[in-house]
């Protein structure tokens, strides 16, 4: 005991947390080629859009001898955007089985591989993409620390090198594959589903950098000890289940609210945007960019006070902050040829609707999927949330250039609305989740699934609850609320 207590730190110093360069390298090589490659599949065709079009022109006239109409061009523009998000719900569909039998390395270096080897303009659907970014979901909710992380590259190739663009995803998926086979399974994983003991000590061993493990080996062990008896929930059974109906429908509409907020409409079309609001063709990608710092500005934000405010007020916030500047932004192209600096006010607007969106609802989303749920409900949760993330993203891709052309400058209005409704819902509903245990979190939403937290339930969550208690005396560092230290889960 006497070499813990100079770990056990008084309130007013925060604790040191078990970081190693393994667990580092491990979540930034995740988020390099998982949700970095989905940033820039989703915004990679917004550069080139003038000569995809173009492209498209000329192989129509060439087929049929006469030149493409509008709405045929406006049509196979939708599909091009959009038609990546089928190839994510056909991964989020096999991520689980995928995920379970490969293991969660196993599945992002396949993946990885798959885009290497076809790596050009004609692989949009990325059927492999989901898998992927879902898998890693798991992971590093497994792994620990949580983050989103994305790209966005501007078109300087030329007309004829465009498709250089889409077969750029190579150069991250070899580097995830050259650097992931010699890092460690997740050790829960290991433990839970391989039952490879030692594995998973070696395992924590690195990820946490010391040589003791015995107290994150038994906590892992105890949990799965209260599992033994309780088997993995299939999505049906989830939805199915009353005790987590209302977490289900949460977790579906704040996913379709992430889609459907309209951030994506504003990363595929930024380019015609910019144009409209009066911004010369020249300076378009050099504005594009700046997109892409103040989305990492507020990434960064949200990653340093997102457990010190918590998921509920970022995410209602965000959502809030996203109506007040899609009306302004509205409001600006609608009346930009009345004055010279309202272009500057849309510009200055978009920009604010995404840290308004990185802030929050970017990331949180994702986390409050892995939250809400016990862990044998979380595959067939992140199945449902994958779903319903891929279906929206498609809707989305595809009929907002219609809804563009016959709304014109007040189609972000549609935005505004879905985001008020969405931070109504969760201002209402959503409990907060920092710092909560699942135990807490369920019986908050038991009184409205209208059931009562027990048998079974109650006996797997007093099981871990002792199981924490008994293994109390061997703490090593405690966290600033007095609970046991953030474990590698």
């Amino acid at each position: 005991m006497a070499h813990a207590e100079p770990l056990l730190q008084s309130p007013g110093r925060r604790p040191r947390r078990d970081w190693s360069g393994t667990l580092i390298i491990t979540s930034l090589t995740g988020a390099f080629g998982s949700s970095f490659l989905y940033g820039y599949n989703l915004s990679v065709v917004n550069a080139p859009t003038v000569y995809i079009k173009r492209f498209y022109n000329q192989s129509w006239e060439r087929r049929y001898g006469y030149v493409i109409d509008g709405a045929t061009l406006t049509l196979l523009w939708s599909i091009t955007v959009s038609v990546f998000s089928i190839g994510g719900l056909v991964g989020a569909i096999i991520a689980t089985p995928a995920v379970k039998f490969f293991g969660r390395y196993g599945v992002n270096e396949g993946v990885a591989l798959d885009r290497g080897a076809r790596s050009d303009a004609s692989c949009s659907l990325q059927a492999g993409l989901f898998p992927q970014v879902g898998c890693w979901c798991l992971c590093v909710q497994e792994l620990g620390p949580k983050g989103e992380e994305g790209g966005r590259e501007t078109q300087e190739l030329g007309e004829s090198l465009w498709p250089c663009l889409f077969a750029m995803i190579v150069v991250p998926s070899l580097i995830q594959v050259g650097i992931l086979p010699f890092l460690p399974e997740s050790p829960r994983y290991l433990l839970l589903e391989k039952h490879d003991r030692h594995g998973a000590e070696k395992a924590f061993q690195k990820f946490l950098g010391k040589n003791d493990v015995s107290q994150e080996v038994e906590e892992v062990l105890a949990e799965s000890q209260a599992q033994l008896n309780v088997k993995i929930e299939s999505v049906l059974q989830l939805l199915r289940n009353r005790s987590v109906r209302w977490q289900v429908i949460t977790v579906i509409i704040t996913m379709a609210c992430y889609q459907l907020c309209g951030l994506n409409a504003i990363w595929y079309y930024t380019n015609s945007i910019f144009s409209e609001a009066g911004i010369h063709h020249k300076m378009i990608p050099y504005v594009t960019l700046s997109t892409s710092a103040i989305e990492i500005l507020a990434a960064v934000f949200s990653g340093l006070v997102i457990e010190r405010l918590g998921r509920r007020p970022l995410l209602i916030g965000g959502f809030g902050l996203m109506v007040i500047f899609f009306t302004i932004l509205t409001v600006s192209l609608t009346l930009q040829n009345h004055a010279y600096w309202l272009p500057y006010l849309s510009i200055f607007c978009i920009l604010a609707t995404i840290a308004s969106f990185c802030i929050g609802p970017g990331g949180i989303p994702f986390i409050l999927t892995g939250e809400l749920f016990q862990q044998t409900q979380r595959p067939a949760a992140f199945m449902i949330a994958g779903t319903v993330n891929w279906l929206s993203n498609f809707s989305v891709g595809l009929l907002f250039p219609f809804i563009q052309a016959g709304l014109h400058t007040f189609c972000f209005l549609v935005f505004a609305v879905i985001c008020l409704l969405g931070a109504i819902y969760l201002f209402f509903i959503l409990p907060e989740t920092k710092n909560r245990t699942i135990n807490e979190i369920s019986q908050t939403f038991a009184k409205r699934n209208k059931v009562t937290l027990e048998g079974r339930e109650m006996s797997q969550f007093s099981s871990e609850t002792k199981s924490s208690e008994e293994q109390g005396h061997n703490i090593s560092s405690t966290l600033d609320n007095g609970e046991t230290k953030s474990r590698i889960i």
